[in-house]
């Protein structure tokens, strides 16, 4: 019986050695955050943020409703019960532990990226998350595509899986930018413009693209409406601080820049506006049509009487306390959305431990008909330097409806 006995403790003494063994690193477990700090995950996966990513959030879609999972270790509703590979199918193919396929609005073809080490890494830092019991509620998307048999052809014809090789031909910052952007960052999930399937558009990659009502703005080098006149050192402030002397950040990218980039590493931030400043100009934005000169007149005297106190005559507004209108990229998009939201819900200006200091605009949705806010918007638009296509009063009742919906 002792010989049994002392038998068992040395298997029992084994195992848990063995066990402690496989138990990932500190290194490893560091670089997980970092890594899901990098993905903004925190931002999809939190409904409550006192149930940090515990899930349920609603993520509207142009097919409807998709609600983002529980990915803390709980046992029932999260990943606790899920193997390695488990999650290494997740991030890498898409692939559900029971088969299924997920939907894309889970970024797997980015995360499909990342190397074997890093997928690791994440589930790594995860599994040293409280457990909370969350289960979130089903997809709510129109038929067909309620049915995830489906995703087996869209996997087919547009998702490509395999990891991102290093180009030998650049250097490291651009190496890491492009990993970070293009793999666990997933910055094209809304700044490409997608097709009717959801997928991105071949040949526009960063090229901008709408999302909840507001335009993402490109990330190539596109002299207008692009990032041609920024520099390095302008998109490590933004990324860092969420402004600079050329723009605020709002909308989602306020959501980005609170909880994902100003909490990145600086070699980090700094190795993607290596990355982005080397894009090229993609094709160019469908122009319309100019406003005509009385246009401009009427929203000129709109903009005297409401917005020259904080902007300026010329534009020039407070940088880092109220974005420029000068010059500013995403004003001179050929889309208008996220300008248009803002003059009709108002906005604050985003505020960091870089730069705590808060500005805010009041909203014009009740003090501003549809055609004021047309006129004012094609004067900044086509003032101090800047130059885009005719903002209609029909876009902007369309972005109003958009607003009182909540959406």
């Amino acid at each position: 019986m002792r010989a049994i006995l002392c038998g068992l403790v040395l298997c029992s003494a084994f195992a848990l050695s063995t066990a402690r063994a496989s138990d990932p690193s500190e290194e490893a477990i560091a670089r997980g955050k970092a890594l899901v700090v990098a993905g903004d995950c925190a931002s999809c996966h939190t409904a409550d943020p006192a149930k940090p990513f515990a899930g349920g959030k609603r993520i509207d879609t142009p097919f409807g409703a998709i609600y983002s999972p529980n990915i803390t270790p709980d046992r029932d509703t999260g990943i606790g019960a899920w193997s390695e590979q488990d999650f290494y199918r997740a991030l890498r193919f898409g692939v559900a532990p029971n088969g299924s396929r997920y939907y894309p609005a889970f970024p797997y073809p980015n995360f499909a990226k990342l190397t074997r080490d890093d997928i690791f890494a994440i589930r790594a830092f995860l599994d040293t998350l409280a457990p909370v019991a969350n289960q979130a509620p089903p997809p709510a998307l129109s038929f067909p595509l309620n049915h995830r048999v489906l995703m087996r052809a869209w996997d087919f014809l547009f998702f490509r899986p395999g990891i991102l090789e290093p180009d030998q031909a650049k250097g490291t910052d651009w190496n890491r930018g492009r990993y970070l952007v293009e793999g666990v960052g997933h910055c094209g999930v809304c700044h490409t413009p997608k097709n009717i399937l959801g997928a991105d558009k071949r040949g526009q990659h960063l090229s901008g693209g709408r999302v909840d009502g507001y335009f993402a703005p490109r990330l190539d080098g596109a002299a207008r409406s692009g990032l041609k006149s920024w520099s390095v050192d302008d998109l490590v402030e933004y990324l860092q601080s969420g402004r600079n002397a050329k723009s605020h950040a709002g909308g989602l990218m306020a959501e980005v820049v609170v909880n994902s980039t100003s909490k990145m590493s600086d070699a980090d931030v700094k190795a993607i506006a290596v990355y982005l400043k080397s894009l090229s100009a993609g094709p160019p934005e469908v122009e319309g049509p100019a406003p005509t000169e009385a246009e401009l007149k009427t929203g000129e005297e709109i903009y005297a009487h409401n917005c020259i106190a904080c902007h300026e005559a010329d534009g020039s507004s407070s940088p880092r306390v109220y974005p420029p209108l000068n010059g500013n990229a995403l004003l001179q998009s050929a889309d208008p959305s996220s300008t248009l939201r803002v003059i009709l819900d108002g906005a604050h200006t985003v505020t960091t431990p870089r730069a705590p200091n808060t500005g805010s605009m009041p909203d014009y949705a009740k003090q501003l008909s549809d055609q004021q806010i047309a006129d004012v918007t094609n004067y900044i638009r086509n003032s101090f330097g800047n130059a885009a296509p005719l903002v209609t009063a029909e876009e902007v009742a369309k972005a109003r409806k958009q607003t009182a919906n909540g959406e």
